[in-house]
């Protein structure tokens, strides 16, 4: 058993690209033309998106405490050597806290979402590798602010859905001394998901008082399984966030998807929970709202700071080293819909003047118009308060 799940690095980056394929996003469900509104939601692949909206909200709840705020912070100078400088990425976070919060010190904007009794989770993304992961410089960055709010460092998780993709990029013991990376995805020192048992550790991560089902589902090979952790028609969350954290920093990277972006939605929904290959063509919009509505996600998740010092505007959310360019850039807002669509509108700018495409299309906002249709946020650009700051 041991010896059949064993990857090298080819094959196990090769089973991560199915995580997120750009390639299948804006591939919808066919829909046939039709007048009437609820002729199409009879077309639509069933989820059980409405007991997710039966949970109370909570005066955490998504869109947080400042909905329909977005700050930006661009800076020129955040490499050196072409690598993120953590200096200037330090500065750029204060900023933004400060201008988002209007506290007088860094302090006090940061106690405004979490308290040194709370265990506190940082979502960060090293989907694409050591070339696009969630850079040290913005994570221990964060890290340091919290520490110096006084938030104890055994109180602090760094994780994903893949604990082998968070120590293949440096988010280590030995990086971040004292503080735990955890991932639901799991292998052992031989290299195995499965426990002398015969059990995969991943199934013991999941929480199955905790799903997002959908009426569609994919059948995995001996190779994927592992990574999808079960089939059927049950996506299962972590325990990182239904048992583990009491709050979670989201920290995604500004990646295209497609014509459209990875960002805070998507790293959540799906680093949150199992069994999402099945969900990529029929339900990827649907998918990166939806699981948001979740409580273990839409009340936890208080501060999203988007790392777009270094980004990619074509061929994401992988990492294709034509695509990847400096957008200098930090993303910061208690609101992920808000947040999201701010850097739909940067990333569609570049596109746009690489020649990627011609024009925005709406089909690229599909999953920002169901998350703000779902009181997770504001999607309409008009209605979203931007201040962009340069340092």
């Amino acid at each position: 058993m041991k010896e059949q799940n064993k990857l090298g690095r080819r094959n196990f980056f090769r089973i991560a690209a199915i995580g997120g394929l750009g390639a299948t996003i804006m591939s919808p469900l066919v829909l046939k033309k039709a007048t009437a509104q609820d002729k199409k939601e009879k077309m639509k692949t069933a989820t059980n998106i409405a007991d997710a909206m039966k949970y109370p909200r909570t005066k955490t709840s998504m869109p947080g405490k400042y909905p329909g705020e977005v700050v930006q912070i661009v800076s020129e100078d955040c490499f050196v050597d072409n690598a993120p400088v953590e200096k200037v990425a330090y500065e750029m976070i204060k900023d933004g806290m400060l201008s988002l919060t209007g506290a007088a010190t860094l302090k006090e904007a940061w106690l405004q979402f979490v308290s040194p009794t709370e265990r506190i989770g940082l979502k960060v993304n090293p989907v694409a590798g050591k070339t696009l992961s969630t850079s040290h410089a913005v994570t221990k960055s964060i890290v340091k602010q919290l520490e110096e709010a006084g938030i104890p460092r055994d109180n602090l998780v760094i994780w994903d859905r893949r604990e082998m993709q968070l120590h293949e990029t440096g988010f280590t013991k030995e990086n971040y001394p004292g503080i735990k990376i955890r991932g639901t995805e799991q292998q052992d020192a031989d290299g195995s998901f499965f426990d002398k048992d015969g059990i995969l550790y991943g199934e013991k991560m999941i929480d199955k008082n905790w799903y997002y089902w959908a009426d569609c589902e994919e059948e995995y090979d001996a190779y994927t399984l592992p990574y999808m952790v079960n089939n059927g028609k049950e996506s299962y969350f972590s325990k990182i966030c239904t048992e583990e954290v009491d709050k979670i920093i989201n920290v995604p990277i500004l990646k295209n998807a497609g014509p459209t972006v990875s960002l805070c939605l998507k790293n959540l929904a799906y680093g949150a929970i199992t069994n999402t290959g099945r969900l990529h063509k029929p339900l990827w919009s649907e998918t990166c709202a939806e699981v948001c509505v979740f409580p273990p996600l839409r009340d936890k998740v208080v501060l999203n700071i988007v790392d777009g010092i270094k980004g990619c505007f074509d061929g994401g959310p992988g990492a294709n080293p034509q695509f990847i360019t400096n957008f200098n850039t930090i993303l910061i807002g208690s609101d992920p819909v808000a947040v999201d669509r701010i850097g739909y509108e940067i990333m569609i700018k570049k596109r746009i003047a690489e020649g990627v495409q011609e024009e925005e299309s709406p089909k690229g906002r599909k999953f920002l118009d169901i998350a703000h249709d779902l009181g997770l946020g504001i999607a309409d650009k008009e209605k979203i308060k931007l201040n962009k700051i340069n340092i």
